[in-house]
């Protein structure tokens, strides 16, 4: 320690070990001092106790300034590995969306073959899915719903829509080919468009009506060179993009609030709907056509009553977990990417289904079914295109 004279205060100067840390300056006079002085003394001295504590800088806790603890920028990869995890899980789920998918056809077409009863048939899947949505709400998978009566009218129309369209598909499957009934159901954005001009009022930009002319090209070119046309088959499944779309089209008019349902609710309540208003209509329609001597002609055309009654199972699985499946992916992309991936589905459906049923098709088909899937993948990008506003009437 050295000790000098300044102003008539002696004061003494602590030398550290350690130069670049502030020595505190100890008065030997007392007088009185104001509290800056009080609180830069007793600032000075946590600084130089808590400096000689930790010697080392590796040893020294880190500063913190009024309360906030001070950190060097990292790079974040918390965020890359998440961005990695949701790109797997989405990419997963659109495998087993267009697995179950294709599984869906071949059974549904297997059992439509030997069992030509297309509304008893629809109605058995809309119950396997009904049984599926009760042990998801007795688990507690998923919160059940809480429908308010103003609901209910919207609801319904939307249940009737979903009903016809499932019938109307399984009526068509089970008069034509699967290849030919996805390609006549790619004429689903033309019907989009249709009804969104009439329902709702809204006119397409240029560019989409462009993207309809090769949909409804290709389609008509399938249709003419189809080896397995049959007119009740394809009118069933133009009469099923009518049902679909207009589902598509009411759910938009007649929106259901989001604090009440979500996707996923919204699509059971719908399920269970169609299943009540169903099974009356095939009674009426097919008859009671469960019984031994209907599943004894049933499998005399190739099939055992043990095939029969566990790809009927697997058919109304399917058709519930993937339907389910797209309704989770919808809330997880955009609709423009919902919609991509239901045309790269239908192009796999048709490509699986030509393979597995060794189903013959002409180049002339093969260019049409191509036109008019190129044509809806043109459709879903132009959906994505803009308008440009409409410049201000004077």
């Amino acid at each position: 320690p050295q000790s000098k004279k300044k102003g008539g205060y002696q004061v003494m100067l602590l030398i550290t070990p350690y130069p670049r840390l502030v020595s505190p300056l100890l008065a030997t006079k007392s007088t009185p001092e104001s509290s800056f002085t009080r609180r830069a003394r007793a600032s000075s001295s946590s600084s130089s106790t808590s400096s000689s504590s930790y010697p080392w800088p590796f040893l020294r806790p880190k500063r913190r300034l009024n309360g906030f603890k001070l950190k060097s920028a990292t790079v974040p990869g918390d965020v890359e590995s998440g961005s990695l995890v949701k790109g797997l899980k989405l990419g997963g789920m659109f495998g087993v969306w267009y697995l179950l998918n294709i599984y869906y056809n071949i059974f549904n077409k297997q059992v439509l073959r030997v069992y030509p009863y297309p509304a008893t048939v629809t109605a058995f899947q809309l119950g396997c899915g009904t049984l599926m949505i009760s042990i998801m709400w007795l688990l507690k998978l998923h919160p059940r719903p809480k429908v308010t009566p103003s609901q209910f009218p919207a609801i319904l129309q939307l249940a009737a829509a979903h009903t016809l369209g499932n019938l109307l598909t399984n009526v068509s499957l089970g008069r034509v080919n699967v290849s030919f009934t996805h390609t006549i159901k790619a004429l689903e954005p033309f019907f989009t468009v249709l009804f969104s001009v009439l329902l709702l009022d809204e006119w397409p930009s240029l560019w989409i009506v462009c993207s309809l002319l090769p949909i409804v090209a290709g389609v008509s070119l399938a249709s003419f060179t189809e080896a397995s046309f049959n007119w009740i088959g394809f009118c069933s499944a133009m009469a099923s993009n009518v049902t679909n779309q207009s589902r598509n089209v009411l759910s938009k008019k007649f929106m259901v609030e989001k604090e009440a349902l979500d996707n996923i609710n919204l699509f059971s309540i719908i399920t269970i709907i169609s299943l009540v208003l169903l099974v009356p209509v095939a009674i009426l329609i097919d008859g009671f056509k469960f019984t031994p001597s209907q599943l004894h002609l049933a499998t005399s055309q190739g099939l055992t009553v043990k095939e029969f009654c566990l790809m009927s199972l697997l058919a109304g699985v399917c058709l519930h977990s993937y339907q389910q499946v797209s309704y989770m992916i919808l809330e997880m992309v955009s609709p423009v990417t919902h919609s991509v991936g239901n045309c790269v589905k239908r192009v796999v459906v048709i490509a699986s289904s030509i393979l597995f049923f060794k189903t013959p098709v002409s180049p002339l088909n093969s260019i049409g079914t191509a036109t008019a899937l190129a044509g809806v993948y043109l459709y879903t990008r132009a959906k994505k295109v803009k308008p440009n506003p409409n410049s201000k009437s004077s």
